[in-house]
């Protein structure tokens, strides 16, 4: 399975750009999925603008995405504010991914920051559960940046089944070290590859670390190949990992933890180790 890294700076507020932009990436670069950061479509820090700008189901900037999913014939992964269907008025932080199918799937950010210069509490509103989505014959696991910080977000998805996690995020260069230590213990306490894309440029004063990487089922940092067909501006990156998804079953065997687990009470078995 080939993933595209696209570790790119939004254009804040500019929804059409944003999504031109991802379209343009992903027919170049011919991959099964192109994850993009956190709220890329409408950038971070756009304040009270996200809720004009949160999508709502089957809107134009939705059906744009599945029309760049449906001819590339990949998996767009991608951050977005989208507007509650439960509660009228209300905006979630979500990554959703796109199909080649054209169905959406859209996981909600768990764990919303409101410290430093962080203000999703006052703008999201968070989910309490998190579900893995097929992509092809693959269970994925999807989270949204500070969700890393809470291990019992990852664990769900594995002992739903997850074969890989795939996170986005919109961390500041603060925070890099973080990420940088939490992302392959991640990977080793539940037995998957893991997959972090996290965005660049500076937006109302905060600067985006990026950081961007993988991470095989046992923690160990994989190759990423630079990709140079597709435009980048000086600080952007786009690179391409191969990861197999059936390494975490191969592995889950010689490193039990999911299993272990499953075995107190309260707790659901996994679907595979």
């Amino acid at each position: 399975m080939r993933l595209l890294l696209a570790q790119l700076a939004p254009e804040p507020g500019e929804f059409s750009l944003n999504v031109e932009r991802v379209g343009e990436t992903v027919r170049a670069a011919h991959v099964d999925i192109a994850v993009f950061p956190e709220l890329f479509l409408s950038g971070y820090r756009v304040g009270d603008r996200f809720h004009r700008l949160a999508l709502h189901e089957d809107d134009a900037t939705t059906e744009a995405l599945r029309t760049i999913a449906r001819g590339s014939n990949t998996t767009v992964v991608v951050g977005a504010p989208v507007a509650s269907t439960e509660r009228k008025g209300e905006i979630h932080n979500a990554v959703l991914a796109v199909l080649p199918s054209e169905e959406v799937f859209i996981q909600v950010k768990r764990y919303l920051p409101t410290f430093g210069p962080f203000e999703e509490g006052v703008l999201f509103t968070a989910t309490d559960s998190s579900r893995p989505v097929a992509i092809g014959p693959h269970p994925v696991g999807l989270e949204v940046c500070y969700d890393v910080f809470f291990p019992e977000v990852s664990r769900q998805l594995a002992l739903a089944g997850a074969e890989l996690l795939i996170v986005v995020s919109a961390a500041p260069v603060t925070s890099r070290r973080l990420f940088d230590r939490l992302l392959p213990a991640r990977a080793i306490e539940n037995a998957f590859p893991v997959v972090y894309v996290n965005r660049v440029g500076v937006e109302d004063g905060v600067v985006f670390g990026g950081g961007s990487g993988a991470w095989d089922a046992r923690g160990e940092p994989l190759t990423i190949t630079p990709v140079t067909s597709v435009r980048a501006l000086p600080d952007e990156t786009l690179g391409v990992v191969e990861i197999d998804p059936t390494e975490s079953a191969r592995w889950r065997p010689f490193r039990p933890v999911l299993r272990d687990i499953a075995s107190r009470p309260g707790v659901p078995a996994p679907l595979s180790l």
